[in-house]
């Protein structure tokens, strides 16, 4: 959990680099309405403190051929501790696997996998998924279109919180 207490400024930083992480130092200062110097230091105080995690583009999936995307709902036939970590660590090998979280509730992990073909995820689910140690069900849902797909999280949110905090 990170440490560093956030202020406005610190949040308007990280607002701006979530929608658009490859912008200057020079023009987020400007954005944010302070010099380009403490912007710098303050971005930096935000990497280390553990706020911003990585930059990363945003690549189509689609036209580099990807065309499947699935989310598969995995039950498990052991919830212990050691076999929800080997399943993880698991998902973190297989390439096709984009996404993985645990939940609560009937499913123990859902999974975003995308796949250049049917036939490729198919391979996947019936030689790697369902044979995978200590996995009891797959179910899963082939995506046919997405309508959002937002990274981050919601600052207008965060900003109306703290507004109402006394």
């Amino acid at each position: 959990m990170p440490s560093h207490r956030l202020d406005e400024i610190d949040r308007m930083i990280l607002s701006e680099l979530q929608a658009d992480g490859r912008m200057t130092n020079v023009e987020l200062a400007k954005r944010v309405g302070i010099s380009a110097p403490p912007c710098l230091r303050r971005v930096r105080t935000l990497e280390e403190a553990g706020y911003i995690r990585g930059y990363h583009a945003n690549v189509d999936a689609r036209s580099l051929g990807f065309e499947v995307k699935v989310f598969a709902n995995v039950g498990l036939v052991s919830q212990a501790e050691a076999d929800l970590v080997a399943f993880e660590e698991r998902c973190n090998r297989w390439s096709l696997v984009r996404e993985c979280h645990m939940l609560n509730g009937e499913v123990d992990f859902i999974l975003k996998c995308v796949a250049p073909d049917l036939s490729t995820f198919q391979t996947f689910l019936t030689e790697q998924l369902l044979r995978a140690d200590n996995v009891a069900s797959v179910k899963t849902s082939l995506v046919i279109r997405g309508a959002k797909d937002d990274p981050g999280v919601p600052f207008d949110v965060l900003e109306e919180r703290l507004a109402k905090a006394p």
